[in-house]
């Protein structure tokens, strides 16, 4: 007889996150890559929330399995004016559109305005901090449709600036845009629909139920979600978010 004491883990299952019941009865079996989840972030009480984001592997020994998504970074870029000028305008390229001529000395808001009017983008796709010029540099964000990526770097034309000693305008990019994860896992597809129980050193892979469809409430998903908003965008053709 065994008279081993023997405990089992148990959860009760969170799945406020969930706007509707759409895309619900169509969830997918995936194969998780448990050494890929990080035991105090992702499963701290043992358990994966319902409602971690995933990616799946499609390169390297893993190719297949599934594991948490792994992020990108948005990115962002500083133009600088030199040569103090006291007149005139300048002008920022980007991705092959050339914004109208900005005041030397203009405002963070000016710059932004001048950008969001070129074509194919929008308010929404940039933050303009920093300024006014041409003594505090600019630093322009990319976000919304540009979240996540490596975007193109922008080029600067000081030839309208006057006064000064030679005047000109640079820009470098502060923060390159995109992940450095090169497996697959930089790339959003899905939640998982089922909170699943994990144990470090047990099985390397586990079966699970992925969302991959549906309506989200972003404020109720669990806190190691890993959320962010590149994969907003990369899943607004799948999923509805709330909040």
């Amino acid at each position: 007889m065994d008279i081993s004491v023997t405990t089992e883990a148990w959860t009760v299952e969170n799945r406020s996150w969930l706007g509707s019941r759409d895309g619900t009865p169509y969830t997918e079996s995936i194969t998780l890559h448990v050494p890929s989840f990080t035991a105090n972030l992702h499963y701290p009480d043992g358990f994966i929330p319902s409602g971690i984001l995933l990616a799946k592997y499609t390169s390297g020994p893993n190719v297949g399995l599934w594991g948490p998504y792994a992020g990108a970074t948005s990115e962002s870029q500083t133009v600088t004016i030199t040569g103090s000028p006291t007149g005139g305008t300048f002008t920022l390229t980007f991705d092959g559109e050339t914004t109208a001529g900005i005041a030397y000395n203009a405002s963070a808001a000016a710059v932004k305005d001048a950008l969001a009017a070129l074509p194919g983008v929008t308010g929404n796709d940039i933050t303009v901090t920093g300024g006014p010029g041409p003594g505090t540099p600019f630093v322009v964000g990319f976000k919304g449709q540009f979240a996540g990526e490596n975007v193109p770097q922008m080029t600067a034309s000081g030839s309208g600036l006057t006064g000064g000693s030679t005047p000109a305008v640079t820009v470098t990019t502060t923060t390159a845009g995109g992940s450095g994860n090169t497996s697959g896992l930089d790339v959003p597809e899905g939640f998982l629909w089922n909170s699943t129980h994990l144990r470090a050193g047990g099985a390397e892979r586990i079966g699970a139920p992925l969302l991959w469809r549906g309506v989200i409430r972003v404020n109720r998903l669990p806190a190691n979600s890993g959320l962010d908003e590149a994969a907003r965008t990369a899943l607004a053709a799948k999923f509805r978010f709330k909040g």
